[in-house]
Parts: structure tokens; sequence; C-alpha cells
């Protein structure tokens, strides 16, 4: 399911080559079938191991599914993160336009997700009028990323907030509970923090 809606770099390569490999002794009578299903199931066990160690290592899952960028934050553009992800403005007013935006002053924030969908937010006074904006008093363009996950520390999306790995772990141990303990952690620009414990650690 997993994969069906969001299919990373490697899950794609598996699955050509799953594809690929099926083929052969549909192909070749003489290729025994018994040869494609054994590196089928290699590459199934390989990419159940690979995935699994990614969940543990934000390092190798950096490398194998990149990260996201934050193309415009706070209604600027960073064009230092448009050159690294080599994106272009044509590029970036199309995928704007796919979300019925088309005028760039609008956004608060866009972010390039790892599988290229850039989800964006917008600024207050262009947001759609819901019920119960009226009373509320809290800014809806506000960026909130993970910080936690799973016990370890997102530097990436610490860095974009503008807080360090200190600040995170001093607010974590002024209510008593320590990063390892964390399952999930969000922060956002105007300081406001969610934390999720761990089951076990409960």
């Amino acid at each position: 399911k997993r994969q069906i809606s969001d299919m990373q770099p490697t899950e794609l390569v598996i699955t050509i080559l799953i594809s690929e490999i099926a083929a052969i002794p549909l192909q070749d009578s003489s290729k025994p079938v018994v040869n494609g299903i054994v590196a089928i199931f290699i590459l199934v066990v390989f990419e159940i191991t690979l995935s699994f160690l990614s969940l543990k290592s934000q390092t190798l899952r950096r490398a194998m599914s990149g990260k996201t960028a934050i193309i415009i934050y706070d209604g600027k553009i960073d064009q230092k993160v448009m050159k690294q992800v080599r994106m272009t403005l044509p590029d970036l007013m199309e995928q704007l336009r796919s979300k019925d935006i088309f005028n760039i002053e609008h956004v608060a924030y866009a972010i390039l997700e790892v599988n290229g969908e850039l989800n964006v937010m917008l600024k207050d006074k262009y947001c759609p009028a819901e019920k119960g904006d009226v009373t509320d008093t809290v800014s809806q363009s506000t960026l909130e990323r993970a910080v936690v996950c799973d016990g370890v520390l997102m530097s990436d999306a610490i860095k974009s907030l503008g807080y360090t790995n200190k600040q995170i772990t001093s607010i974590l141990n002024s209510k008593g509970i320590q990063a390892k303990k964390v399952f999930l952690m969000t922060s956002d620009t105007r300081g406001n923090h969610t934390v999720i414990v761990k089951e076990d650690a409960v």
C-alpha cells in the first residue's frame, strides 16, 4: 500500500527489476521458473531489510530517499535551495498553478517532498475562510515539522525552524522526557510543541 501511494527511488528500482526478472522465464521457456522466483525473493528480502534499516538510521534514509527542501520560507524564495534541487522558476510556478495558486506572493511556505510533490501553505489573509476562523487567534501560516522521530533528532527539520538540537533536548528535559523515549515531536515557527511518547516508554 505504501509503495503504491508513495514510491521512493529505491522502491521504483526494485519494482522494475522484479518485473524484468519475472518476464525472463515467460519469454524463454528454457529458463527454469524457480530461478526467477529465487531472484525475486532475494530482491524482496533486500527491500524489506533496507526499509527496516532506514527506519533506524537517519543517514541511510537520507542517502536512499533524499530529504525535503523548503523552497519558500516565510514568504521568501530560497534561491540557494532551488539551485540545490535543480528547480527552475518555471518549474516552481507550474507546480503552484497545479494547486490553483497563481500568485507566488500568496505563499507562506512551500516544501518539496522527497517524492517530488510540492506542498504549499498560504499566508493567513489568502487562506479560504473556514468555520471557527473568526474566533481562532492562532496564525494558520505556521510551519510545523517533525523534529524527533522514533527517538532520533531530525537535524534538518530542527535547523529549518530556527532551533538547535540542544534547544529541542532542553524542551524535552523540561517536560521530564528523554529524546530516546519520544515517538514523535513536532514543533513550529511560533514555539508550539507537541510530544507523543513511545507506548513502551509509558
